[in-house]
């Protein structure tokens, strides 16, 4: 009768992966939490301490560290090492199900203390899992839930393949290894950093035809940002860069809101209550870049939708999730890549970029802090509806390359210029984007003016309302242009580059 040793804390899927063992004849040992949630649930157990003879100590500090247990786990699939196990009265062990104590988890809570953060360091479940990797040719390691389904199916068809207690054992080191590089950057202070990347895919080229290149990812069996590509040809280099940017950028939106993405900056952010409305304001704020772009929504894409952009040459649409009929209209494009992404996170909550012979790290940039205080320095205060406007403007403008400039009609944007050394001419390309719709339309600047001649180019192609991070010493001329042309202006405090 095999035997299996399950040690989890995390109980996802326990109960059902035992009984799945059970059902296939299995005998089942467990330590101390576990037992007894199998036992609650009617299944026939044998706790780790009456098997070994010696209870639980400290505690529980020390549940599995024991020769009959290590002894089972380590044992080859040699007659003289049965024979070994048998003469002590123990027997080999086949499969072990563990996974380990929530370090990260807990040091990511604010306040936590050394003490409590020690406590949660695994030794016990470390161990059962080196000792299941290091004897994967004979024994099944499983420190995932989401690996209970395919090790239960492998046992239904007769035996756990050695490809498939390999790929695990490697699964183990992995986490082993990872989860080590956490204590120590904690235990450290962080003094040295480790990334730990997985591989995603291998691409066919990087940014020009002759630079190799592959994904990464910073979980094993991620697909490309975490999410899934539902249809069309592989995702190139640049296609997952710009993907990265109008993804970063449609989740900051609370509304329902578009982004369309081409070469790295937004060439159309709208929102509106209906999704296929935003879609086309988005469009309409510069048609000519558009195409060949990425089409970012932050809600489910609806047919509505996938029925206006499939008229238009598009690389890539992303979204949360797809309705049946917006699957059935895109999908007729044999070469449009659709990415489903699980969820409207952004993570992690660093960035990271190479230099030459070393790596730059930042937070992700999330908006303005919560303590952010508008002002208007004025004399012309905005309208709600140029305030309503002036709060779009400063969002979408943190998504475009600086020097960024962003005109705002409602909640779209009719111009977007960025990415030049210098931002009058950045306020020139968002003016000759938006034409007449700069007519009343509003500006946000993601730096403040070092000089009151972009106010004055606004202006003079029909802006009203602006909204800069102020912060130049020469503020006061941008504001006394502003008083002298009528338009109001606004200071957050903060700034948003995106180099």
């Amino acid at each position: 009768m095999p035997k299996a040793l399950l040690s989890v804390y995390d109980k996802t899927g326990l109960v059902e992966f035992a009984r799945g063992l059970t059902d296939l004849g299995w005998e089942l040992l467990a330590s101390g939490g576990t037992a007894r949630i199998l036992s609650q649930n009617r299944l026939q157990v044998t706790e780790v301490a009456d098997y070994t003879g010696s209870p639980e100590i400290l505690g529980g500090r020390v549940k599995t560290l024991h020769p009959a247990i290590h002894g089972g786990l380590l044992a080859r699939d040699t007659q003289e090492d049965y024979d070994q196990l048998k003469s002590l009265g123990w027997s080999a062990i086949d499969l072990v199900a563990v996974n380990l104590y929530p370090f990260e988890a807990t040091i990511a809570v604010p306040g936590v203390s050394l003490a409590e953060a020690i406590e949660q360091i695994d030794i016990g479940g470390v161990a059962l899992i080196r000792a299941a990797a290091k004897n994967h040719a004979r024994v099944t390691l499983v420190c995932d839930p989401q690996d209970y389904e395919s090790v239960l199916t492998a046992c239904q068809q007769g035996e756990i393949p050695l490809e498939m207690r390999q790929k695990l054992a490697v699964k183990g080191f992995r986490v082993t290894a990872h989860y080590d590089r956490a204590i120590g950057n904690y235990l450290g202070g962080a003094a040295a950093e480790t990334l730990t990347l997985y591989p995603v895919q291998s691409l066919r080229y990087g940014e020009n035809p002759h630079q190799t290149a592959a994904l990464l990812g910073f979980k094993a069996g991620d697909g490309p940002l975490g999410g899934k590509v539902l249809h069309g040809k592989e995702l190139s280099y640049n296609n997952l860069l710009d993907l990265d940017a109008a993804w970063r950028a449609v989740v900051g939106f609370e509304e329902n809101s578009i982004v369309i993405v081409k070469h790295l900056s937004p060439c159309g952010i709208a929102s509106a209550k209906k999704q296929a409305l935003a879609y086309q304001a988005a469009l309409a704020s510069d048609p000519v870049s558009a195409f060949g772009s990425i089409v970012a929504a932050n809600r489910t894409l609806e047919t509505e939708t996938a029925a206006e952009i499939s008229k238009l040459f598009v690389e890539c649409v992303i979204a949360p999730g797809f309705e049946p009929g917006a699957l059935e209209i895109l999908q007729k494009k044999k070469n449009l890549r659709l990415v489903e992404m699980p969820d409207l996170e952004v993570e992690p909550k660093v960035e990271y970029r190479s230099i030459v012979r070393g790596m730059l790290k930042q937070s992700v940039d999330l908006g303005d802090p919560d303590q952010t205080n508008w002002r208007v320095v004025t004399q012309r205060q905005p309208s709600e509806e140029e305030m309503q406007s002036l709060k779009f403007a400063w969002k979408a403008c943190q998504y475009v390359k600086s020097n960024a400039i962003v005109f705002v009609q409602d909640k779209a944007t009719v111009g977007i210029g960025g990415g030049q050394p210098n931002r009058v001419d950045c306020v020139k390309i968002a003016a000759e984007r938006s034409g007449e719709k700069a007519q009343g339309a509003v500006m946000a600047s993601d730096a403040f003016f070092p000089f009151a001649d972009s106010v004055e180019e606004a202006a003079r192609y029909g802006i009203k309302a602006v909204v800069q991070p102020g912060g130049s010493i020469r503020d006061q001329e941008s504001i006394d242009m502003c008083n002298k042309l009528g338009l109001c202006m606004v200071f957050t405090g903060y700034r948003h580059f995106r180099h």
